[in-house]
């Protein structure tokens, strides 16, 4: 009996000895494996695609030249009108009255000529003889000259009154398409005031609203493709040709003219256009999404240093795309980051490095 309890205890003695062996793995098997990434920062260039429309190179705004009450309109919106074209009339009864006025006035005036002519010919005639005097002379001939003066102006006075009648119509001084109207028959419109806008026939611009933060270099003398919306296979080739020195307030962005050639059929005036280009390229580092982590509020990456332990990085990211984000602060050029098994690390942690793939995910 005593033998028997001494070989159990011996067997309960070795029975332990093996679960401590078991529990006590090597530990490197007990090191998390993870993915890591040599990164290398590398100029990169973004791509942005602009939607804008078609315009005409020179457009105007047409506006009568005198006040008045708009009686009738020939033209509307989408409308071809050739030069010299009338597009509206004033109402002219105001006008024509002081053409007639100063018809009067020049009528008088010539009246007043003839007269002082006759009478300044006597005074030619009876000075040599004696039978008036130097005076009388001179008074007519001063009494001529100022009523030829006075006739020229009543002309003068005749002739501004005939253009104001002319301004009472509103002409087109170009061909091209009428893209706004501002007025309608009825109205009374003040001189200036704006009543069609012209689009002139020939040259083409597609025109982009574009942020400042995208033109932070000089633009490309590259070809430009702009394609329509509609039909993308409908494209027009052509350069960058303006671009305004100033904000806009209400819209925080700035006006890009590409001046088109060779305007394809089917890219009207006001056609939605697109242009993909590229912004200026700067020294980032680009990483899968698995990399990315959090330390607090900010996004972070795990670097292994030395002896493979981890360390948080907290970095700035500038751009995701899909399937990978842009770093553009606190990675530098040759470090290690962990691409794949980040998720369970902790500061300080020893880890199992895969075999590295530079610029790539370890496989």
């Amino acid at each position: 009996m005593t033998v028997s309890r001494g070989v159990l205890i011996v067997s309960l003695g070795f029975a332990l000895v093996l679960v401590g062996c078991e529990k006590q793995a090597p530990l490197e098997s007990e090191l998390r494996r993870v993915g890591v990434q040599r990164v290398q920062p590398s100029d990169f260039a973004a791509s942005v695609t602009l939607t804008g429309d078609i315009q005409a190179r020179v457009q105007a705004d047409l506006s009568f030249r005198v006040g008045g009450k708009i009686i009738s309109r020939s033209v509307d919106v989408g409308d071809h009108v050739k030069a010299n074209q009338v597009l509206a009339r004033l109402d002219p009864k105001d006008l024509q009255a002081n053409v007639d006025s100063a018809k009067a006035e020049v009528f008088a005036e010539q009246a007043r000529v003839t007269e002082a002519s006759k009478a300044f010919y006597r005074q030619q005639k009876l000075l040599p003889k004696g039978f008036t005097s130097q005076s009388e002379y001179d008074s007519a001939q001063a009494s001529l000259r100022s009523s030829q003066s006075a006739l020229k102006a009543a002309q003068a006075q005749l002739a501004n009154a005939r253009d104001q009648l002319s301004y009472t119509a509103l002409i087109s001084d170009a061909d091209g398409v009428i893209t706004a109207r501002q007025a309608e028959v009825g109205q009374v419109v003040q001189a200036t005031a704006p009543i069609f806008s012209l689009a002139h026939d020939g040259e083409r611009d597609a025109v982009f609203n574009v942020y400042e933060s995208l033109l932070v270099a000089p633009p490309s003398s590259e070809t430009i493709v702009v394609s329509l919306v509609d039909n993308p296979e409908i494209q027009a080739k052509g350069h960058v040709r303006e671009i305004t020195p100033t904000v806009s307030a209400q819209s925080g962005t700035v006006q890009v003219k590409v001046a088109l050639r060779d305007v394809p059929s089917g890219m009207d005036l006001g056609s939605a256009v697109s242009a993909t280009g590229h912004v200026q390229g700067k020294p980032s580092i680009e990483l899968p999404w698995s990399a990315l982590t959090k330390a607090l509020h900010e996004p972070a990456v795990w670097l292994v240093g030395e002896g493979n332990k981890v360390s948080l990085q907290q970095v700035k990211v500038s751009r995701y795309l899909t399937g990978k984000v842009v770093i553009a602060e606190g990675l530098k050029g040759g470090e290690t980051v962990v691409v794949a098994g980040g998720q369970l690390l902790t500061p300080g942690m020893q880890v199992e490095v895969a075999p590295l793939k530079d610029s790539g995910v370890a496989e």
